[in-house]
């Protein structure tokens, strides 16, 4: 095995280590935590929902449109279901709270209800016209710009000190990587 393969694994560890770090640092305030999980599940849920939406409409890939009993299932059914789920759950004050034994179900809760939000207005043109207009540019207007746009802007905006760090700590981990392999310098040790 090479030096710098074992060399490698300590700063990996260590690059972990501080991201860890930084989140517990910068979320360790629960309300904030569960924003900026909201936001994050929000943006991956609008991505997912773009992503998949465009290869079942493009059909590509292993995607299909989903039906009950014949009648075209849309997907903002499953965000509608995630919403009502999570808001039962909070209800009854579960996933919720400052208790660091219930920090696992506040956050779970709080990326579902992001990524049931996204579901649902992803067909938001569906709420108003009560028709499938989902690839006509009237139907097309406001989903995929704006939604990202705003789920990247709360994450952004409920992260961003940790976000900041992050890129912080990846950075130097990119420059002591380059340190240890600069140019000239063989990662094979002799042996």
């Amino acid at each position: 095995m090479s030096s710098n393969t074992e060399a490698t694994q300590p700063a990996c560890a260590n690059t972990r280590a501080e991201l860890r770090h930084a989140y517990r640092h910068h979320m360790s305030n629960p309300r904030r935590e569960r924003a900026f999980l909201h936001a994050t599940g929000f943006t991956l849920g609008c991505l997912s929902c773009r992503v998949i939406t465009h290869a079942i409409h493009d059909r590509r890939g292993p995607f299909r449109n989903m039906s009950v009993g014949g009648r075209h299932l849309h997907h903002c059914t499953f965000g509608i279901l995630g919403q009502i789920a999570v808001a039962y759950l909070w209800t009854y004050q579960l996933g919720l709270g400052d208790d660091p034994q219930r920090r696992a179900a506040s956050r779970a809760t709080a990326l579902t209800s992001g990524v049931a939000t996204a579901l649902t207005l992803d067909e938001f043109a569906l709420w108003f016209d009560l028709a499938d207009d989902y690839w006509t540019p009237a139907g097309r207007k406001s989903i995929d710009a704006v939604l990202l746009f705003g789920g990247v802007s709360a994450t952004g905006l409920t992260g961003r000190d940790l976000i900041r760090d992050c890129a912080r700590i990846a950075h130097d981990a990119r420059r002591r990587a380059f340190r240890r392999w600069r140019p000239g310098r063989s990662s094979i040790s002799a042996g």
